[in-house]
């Protein structure tokens, strides 16, 4: 049987998108989708905490990760007149703002701001800054003319690259650790690493799913065995977190704005292809007014889940990919099966418990991790990138993009005679490559450009003829006869 007879069964629905599956399915179909994305949405707030020194709101911190996860997701699929796409879709904490929230935080701390100064500026600003997105929602086929291909795929390998600092450090063991770089520190990432990549390499889709929550866990398990968790040391939490609007005060920054505001004027696009797979998935229309409605609907949602997600103390939150694969795995599209995983997010949301247990996990343990998914991040980006094509002109927006990036980020010193304002601005990588690549984008024509006779790469056309043998090399005759000479 080839490949293209199998792909219609494995692409079919046991259950459609508005089918009420019986209480056994749907239940076993939202556990699986909780346990994809459940390190996703609590890994955010653990590296945010971690880093800025916020130790003590760890625990309600993720709680409340998880409360307004379940609450988006239920938006997503409930549908309230126009918010919301109907879809299978769950909504968590996104990696993408990890970096520029960071840098709003640090530059809250380095002019002597506490605990509380932190969050409501980090949460403020997050707030205001969602709501470009809400407006980006309904113009989103202008805004894929300014923010093309080439400037998403630039900025999310920059948000990826500019986060492997922060795994390296948790894997030698945090930041300010006295045992820096020891031994066990990084076997214990070894085998966080290891066990991903072996999961991911066998045949049973759902442990390939959970491959990095069963790393972690074993991770944690090992360390706990190795005497570096000692439970005794958990923090004293309430039973029960209660969800409190704005619980840290409310503050705004304009120079910590401006790094969130652009990260949102890239993420309605990111979306708009989660969505878009979604609808594959779950048998729906990719075109036409349903599919554009639908598109601009959760476009809308993801901004005010995001806003609603400030409110109630969590990072901005994005429409999740990986459940896509949820649904091919189980053969349920039900956005009813929704309802079931968000009642499950915002339960797990009210017990602080939770959040206390992970906020133990070893600084390796969870930088193993981290190497992974940051690395994912980043290579998805160079994917956009190829696929959008790697001719002169984007290559040249790419290569100033990422060194623009990339080099304020190793030398921060190259902005000293800056004044303070802009210094802070500039100072977060993403900002300076998104800048670049969209002004680039902008001003540099676009052309596309065919390879000239003097321009024949003889290695490149013989890989063509290797992977293509039927195929002529641009430039070429027909290639039978480099084939044969091939073979011999």
């Amino acid at each position: 049987m080839t490949a293209s007879d199998k792909a219609p069964r494995n692409n079919d629905l046991i259950y459609g998108l508005n089918d009420r599956p019986h209480l056994t399915a749907t239940v076993f179909a939202a556990l699986q989708h909780v346990l994809a994305s459940f390190v996703g949405i609590i890994t955010p707030t653990l590296i945010m905490g971690g880093a800025l020194g916020l130790q003590s709101e760890i625990p309600y911190l993720i709680s409340m990760a998880l409360f307004v996860s379940g609450l988006g997701t239920f938006v997503q699929a409930k549908r309230f007149g126009p918010v919301g796409s109907g879809l299978l879709c769950l909504q968590g904490t996104s990696f993408s703002f990890i970096s520029v929230i960071l840098s709003a935080g640090f530059m809250v701390k380095a002019r002597g701001g506490g605990t509380d100064e932190i969050l409501s500026t980090i949460f403020g600003v997050c707030f205001f800054a969602a709501f470009i997105e809400v407006v980006l929602s309904q113009f989103i086929g202008k805004l894929r003319m300014l923010i093309t291909p080439v400037v998403t795929g630039t900025i999310i390998t920059l948000m990826g690259l500019s986060l492997i600092k922060v795994a390296m450090t948790d894997i030698a063991g945090g930041f300010g650790a006295a045992d820096l770089g020891a031994a066990s520190h990084i076997a214990l990432a070894a085998l966080v690493i290891g066990t991903i990549v072996v999961l991911n390499r066998v045949d049973v889709p759902f442990l390939r799913l959970g491959a990095i929550v069963i790393g972690l866990t074993l991770g944690y398990g090992v360390a706990w065995l190795m005497g570096t968790v000692d439970f005794a040391s958990m923090p004293e939490v309430p039973l029960v977190s209660v969800p409190v609007p704005f619980k840290y005060g409310f503050n705004f920054d304009w120079v910590a704005f401006v790094p969130v505001a652009v990260i949102f004027l890239v993420s309605p696009l990111e979306a708009a292809g989660d969505l878009t797979a979604n609808s594959m998935i779950s048998r729906q229309p990719v075109k036409g007014p349903l599919y554009i409605r639908r598109i601009k609907s959760g476009l809308l949602a993801d901004g005010l889940n995001s806003a609603m997600a400030a409110v109630f103390n969590s990072m901005p939150m994005v429409t999740f990919a990986q459940n896509n694969g949820v649904i091919q795995l189980t053969g349920v599209a039900s956005r009813y099966v929704a309802f079931f995983i968000a009642g499950l997010l915002v339960l797990l949301g009210l017990f602080p418990m939770i959040g206390a247990v992970l906020q133990l996990m070893p600084k390796p343990v969870l930088g193993g991790a981290e190497l992974v998914m940051f690395g994912t991040v980043a290579v998805a980006g160079i994917k956009i990138l190829a696929e959008a094509g790697l001719h002169r002109r984007n290559m040249l927006i790419v290569a100033i993009s990422l060194g623009m990036g990339l080099g304020i980020a190793a030398v921060p010193e190259v902005l000293r005679e800056l004044p303070q304002a802009l210094r802070n601005i500039f100072e977060s990588p993403i900002t300076v490559g998104a800048l670049c690549a969209i002004v680039l984008n902008i001003f540099l024509p676009e052309e596309f450009i065919e390879l000239e006779e003097d321009d024949f790469d003889p290695e490149a056309s013989i890989l063509q003829v290797m992977e293509n043998p039927d195929m002529p090399a641009k430039g070429e005759p027909a290639p039978s006869a480099a084939v044969a000479q091939l073979n011999r």
